[in-house]
């Protein structure tokens, strides 16, 4: 079964022209969506069309951003077609993933999506080492405030146990230990 995709944005836009195209490729079934952002990953067409895909079926769109408009879902997407055994083409970018340009093309999306994941943990990672030589805590926030850390050891040299103290304070046994381990250093 060859399945076209049709998509646009707003309930005022029309999908006929992208209805002719894929009609004139030869499509069997035409799965139409309004009024749907690209934008937005969890679309009820589309679902029912990645759902119901079989091993041997095509899914056939005028232009990738009636997919989507990230490369992380495209890939996402066109990954879920393929590991289902279907193909897919995009009629404008002339991808069509049961050549083997198609299908060289396909990969070298995935490395661009692949470097551009690498590049933004950098940047996470180099921006929280920043924020730590700055002093500022990253993570989750702290539990205690600072009188109730004092308030944790005077408790703890008045020798109340740990489980008193964390009735007390109100924080869980790891929470008391991490506080302990953190004080000691």
């Amino acid at each position: 079964m060859i399945y076209g995709y049709a998509r646009v944005s707003t309930i005022e836009q029309t999908t006929a022209p992208q209805q002719l195209e894929l009609q004139n490729y030869g499509c069997d079934k035409i799965l139409l969506e309004h009024g749907v952002s690209g934008s937005v990953t969890d679309r009820d067409v589309l679902r029912w069309l990645l759902d119901n895909l079989r091993e041997g079926d095509t899914v056939v769109v005028v232009r990738l951003d009636r997919l989507g408009r990230s490369l992380k879902h495209l890939l996402e997407t066109i990954d879920h077609i393929h590991k289902v055994g279907a193909n897919f083409i995009s009629l404008a970018e002339g991808m069509d993933t049961t050549t083997p340009t198609g299908k060289l093309l396909f990969s070298i999306f995935g490395a661009i999506a692949e470097f551009e994941r690498n590049l933004i943990i950098d940047r996470v990672n180099a921006g929280i080492k920043s924020a730590q030589a700055r002093g500022v805590h990253c993570g989750h926030p702290y539990k205690l405030n600072a009188q109730q850390v004092d308030l944790l050891l005077e408790l703890k040299l008045q020798g109340k146990s740990p489980k008193q103290i964390q009735q007390l304070l109100n924080i869980s046994k790891a929470t008391y230990y991490r506080y302990l381990e953190r004080l000691s250093t």
